[in-house]
């Protein structure tokens, strides 16, 4: 039986011909990211701006009734509260973010929790109340700048690693890629205001190391060319490197992209923030391996000799004695 391949093997696109353009609207669009940052900002989640988080049991029941619980609790105004099962089926977590007043006097977070706790009583008396998590403005303003500087010293500790294992043009190459994948997932949520919490940042974090993956790939076969193919002018041959690699890459990411649509569309509402930064992060990343790190080595200086060992005197020597001119 013949093997399906979505990639042909003598597949030749000229991606690099369309370097221009793409790089234009690549700019474009992070410079709309980080205008929608500015002006719009991102809808923090309680991890970040401080809240409270009840854990109960329904006692009694098999599952927890969600849907009604939601419902409840919303009508107190305090606004959509976040509730995800905890444990066992008939167990949830209920997190609220504080109002603004609560940042600043604990006796209206107080309130806020002896309301949801009494409504849902009421509703529900043999529910068991298994405790009552607060977090402070402080500790929320700690976790944001921690998950920030988590991104950024990943990004840099990743561009290290590559400029050492390749040349410092592909570790430039690389850190740009990531600053762009990053900025796009960013500006997305800036422009949904999907809420960005702390499983937000974890999802950020996959999206470099995929990033770094494709790259490294793709990174891996210009070196290689480049000791091979000499003379060939740097365009082609990263033209050629791409085109190598396409089919491994469109592979690994298409197969990621039909399970993050699927959890999209079917998943829980606790998990699709997650999920679609993973998705954004997985289509711009493959994008951006291909028109995003690979241009921008011609830009940087790459030459064709550059992974050709320098001779050194005594090599010359030797080429010398052996009648070589």
């Amino acid at each position: 039986m013949k093997l399906l391949k979505l990639i042909p093997d003598n597949t030749n696109i000229r991606f690099l011909r369309w370097r221009i353009p793409f790089y234009a609207v690549s700019l474009l669009l992070m410079a709309a990211s980080v205008g929608l940052l500015f002006t719009k900002g991102l809808n923090l989640g309680v991890d970040f701006v401080g809240g409270q988080m009840i854990r109960m049991t329904f006692v009694g029941q098999p599952a927890a009734p969600l849907a009604d619980l939601r419902a409840r609790i919303d009508r107190l105004g305090y606004g959509e509260p976040i509730i995800q099962q905890f444990g066992g089926p008939n167990a949830v977590s209920v997190r609220m973010r504080l109002p603004e007043e609560g940042a600043e006097r604990a006796a209206v977070a107080a309130r806020m929790t002896t309301q949801i706790t009494a409504t849902v009583r009421q509703a529900y008396p043999r529910v068991r109340i298994d405790g009552v998590d607060s977090v402070s403005g402080k500790v929320s303003d700690e976790l944001f700048s921690d998950g920030m500087l988590a991104l950024v010293l990943a990004a840099i500790g990743i561009s290290i690693y590559i400029w050492i294992r390749f040349e410092w043009q592909f570790g430039v190459g690389a850190l740009f890629a990531l600053v762009h994948d990053v900025t796009l997932t960013l500006g997305l949520f800036s422009l949904t205001q999907m809420e960005f919490d702390l499983n937000i940042v974890a999802a950020l974090l996959t999206l470099i190391g995929y990033s770094l993956n494709d790259n490294i790939v793709v990174y891996d076969r210009v070196r290689e060319n480049l000791m091979k193919y000499r003379k060939m002018p740097i365009a082609e041959l990263l033209d050629l490197s791409v085109n190598e690699t396409l089919s491994r890459t469109v592979v690994t990411s298409l197969s990621l992209l039909i399970t993050l649509v699927a959890l999209l569309i079917l998943g829980p509402d606790v998990i699709f923030g997650f999920t679609a930064a993973i998705t954004m992060g997985i289509f711009v990343g493959t994008y951006s391996s291909i028109y995003m790190a690979t241009p921008i080595l011609i830009w940087l200086g790459l030459k064709s000799d550059s992974f050709v060992p320098a001779e050194s005197a005594a090599d010359r020597q030797e080429r010398i004695a052996r009648g070589e001119a």
